[in-house]
């Protein structure tokens, strides 16, 4: 039996739904441990203990929704800045890729709560995650998560094998060391980059760390989750059999 832990902490390590998500279940006594019914807050449990949600929790949760969206250059992906409107405007029935073939219908209700799970700069494009579900948000942007993204960037300047090199591993920002990264020339004037951490600005700054210009960012995967054929300023549903 080990150290007792804070069942909304549990919750949130086993994926089954965020801490501020798990609290609420608590309160609203819709889960369950070993079979009993708990409803007081900051309650600890044994780490090995049997947790259940109630079935309105599990619906609940089912309601949520995840969108992926392909973000134009000139949207932030988070909050509104001055002059420039926040990615989540563009989420609007009128927006939705005709090719989604999800048959869940859009609702106003649906921009509720919803929130990118990570960053994609505003002269960046490409794949933007928006959900509402607490447990992709941990997955994507999460202090452990390990998530591979994908990205296509083209480059001016000079790099040499030494600058690839130091591109794939040993680079530090704001002195901290990076994790390392896989980083191949796609084509003559454009890198590929396959991240497992999102700094601010990552890429730019690590290709200005070796001499490079980034003219052009745009990321073409999530995990399993691609880009493919979503047209830019559009947006889909994650399906129900997709995974990152």
């Amino acid at each position: 039996m080990g150290e007792p832990v804070r069942l909304s902490k549990l919750m949130s390590e086993r994926g089954l739904c965020s801490r501020r998500e798990a609290d609420a279940y608590i309160e609203q006594g819709l889960v369950f441990v070993d079979g009993k019914r708990v409803s007081e807050l900051g309650t600890k449990v044994d780490p090995d203990c049997a947790i259940r949600l109630d079935a309105e929790a599990n619906a609940r949760q089912a309601e949520r929704v995840t969108i992926l969206l392909h973000k134009p250059v000139g949207y932030v992906s988070g909050q509104p800045e001055p002059g420039h409107e926040p990615a989540v405007a563009l989420i609007r029935a009128e927006t939705r890729w005709t090719g989604d073939r999800e048959p869940r219908r859009f609702a106003r209700a649906q921009l509720k709560g919803l929130a990118p799970a990570g960053r994609l700069d505003i002269d960046s494009t490409g794949l933007l995650v928006l959900t509402q579900d607490g447990r992709i948000a941990k997955q994507l942007i999460g202090d452990d998560s390990a998530v591979e993204k994908e990205y296509l960037v083209r480059v001016e300047g000079r790099l040499d094998e030494r600058g690839l090199a130091l591109l794939n591993h040993g680079l530090s920002l704001d002195g901290k060391k990076l994790r390392p990264a896989k980083v191949a020339w796609q084509n003559a004037d454009q890198l590929r980059f396959l991240l497992r951490e999102g700094r601010k600005r990552q890429i730019r700054r690590m290709c200005e760390l070796v001499g490079l210009k980034v003219v052009g960012l745009k990321r073409v995967r999530i995990g399993r989750v691609r880009l493919g054929d979503l047209p830019p300023g559009q947006w889909r549903y994650l399906r129900g059999d997709e995974r990152f």
